[in-house]
């Protein structure tokens, strides 16, 4: 089974870089966690539309990409607590293989792939769960020297959106990292960023992380609440774990980019490793409230 994206007609592509060119980029793409690029349509015609009340010819050019498709989908429809499908360490393993999918990206390739667009729609499911880093249709390559570009024209999801790309429009693998995060906050709450076209960047969603799941008895009802443990008593690894992901989530939404950790700190984090970069307190919001990230790697 396949699952075709299709692109806008006449879908902007990065200056200087062809359609073709940018399929190409990411056919080679070998990764447990990335989902693969079959084939793709990059097929010019003319059009009659109407326009100013006559009928006029248009040239259109219609792009598709062909991805294999994993059977479960994507993540945003079993992800949510009202569905209650995905347990705990279900969700702490969808996680570290989407960031190891991300680590792929932005440090195993030729050049560093922004993916420019992770969200739980973004993400695609195999039969064991093992997530998919899907829909490249917005990102951009860097050459090997490269660690940054600007554009004028913003793409993407409300709630994903790092500030620096939403106001300056700033690329960078921050980019990613900031989408990360929110993906990282929401697998472990088990809460939808409900976002707003006024809050792009969904800090109304990261200060209620920040103000409702710090401590260990706010964790445990949470969870309770949320029937995410199945009706038993939270086990003290897995609360380690999860606040482990909460703080590496908040972390990874700080305003200021160069405040985020990059992707292979998150992994060597996620794998019980021991990261100076986490021991600096993590702002929240535009306020001056901070939370120290009190993690015990030990047995994660």
């Amino acid at each position: 089974m396949i699952a075709v994206k299709r692109l806008t007609e006449n879908a902007p592509v990065p200056p200087g870089i062809a359609f073709e060119t940018k399929v190409m980029n990411l056919m080679p793409l070998q990764h447990e966690n990335i989902v693969q690029l079959l084939s793709f349509c990059n097929e010019a015609q003319r059009k009659l539309v109407q326009h100013n009340g006559k009928y006029v010819f248009v040239g259109v050019t219609e792009r598709c990409l062909c991805y294999k498709y994993p059977p479960k989908g994507s993540l945003d429809k079993h992800l949510y607590a009202d569905t209650m499908s995905i347990n705990w360490q279900t969700r702490f393993e969808i996680i570290k293989g989407i960031c190891r999918g991300l680590h792929h990206l932005h440090k195993e390739c030729k050049g560093t792939l922004v993916h420019m667009n992770l969200t739980p729609k973004s993400i695609w499911l195999d039969d064991n769960w093992v997530p998919k880093i899907a829909d490249f249709g917005v990102s951009r390559f860097f050459r090997q020297e490269q660690t940054q570009m600007h554009i004028t024209n913003v793409m993407g999801h409300n709630g994903y959106i790092a500030p620096e790309y939403l106001y300056r429009g700033e690329i960078s693998t921050m980019l990613d990292i900031y989408s990360l995060g929110m993906l990282i906050l929401e697998i472990t709450t088990g809460e939808k960023n409900s976002s707003s076209f006024e809050d792009r960047s969904a800090r109304q969603f990261v200060d209620n992380v920040y103000q409702n799941w710090r401590t260990d008895e706010q964790i445990i009802n949470k969870y309770q609440d949320k029937r995410l443990t199945n009706g038993l008593q939270i086990d003290p690894n897995d609360l380690r774990q999860v606040k482990t992901c909460i703080a590496v989530g908040l972390k990874c939404v700080e305003l200021d980019r160069n405040e985020r950790p990059s992707i292979v700190d998150i992994v060597s984090m996620l794998s019980g490793k021991l990261v100076s970069v986490f021991d600096k307190q993590t702002s929240s919001s535009q306020h001056g409230r901070t939370f120290q990230g009190e993690i015990d790697v030990q047995n994660l």
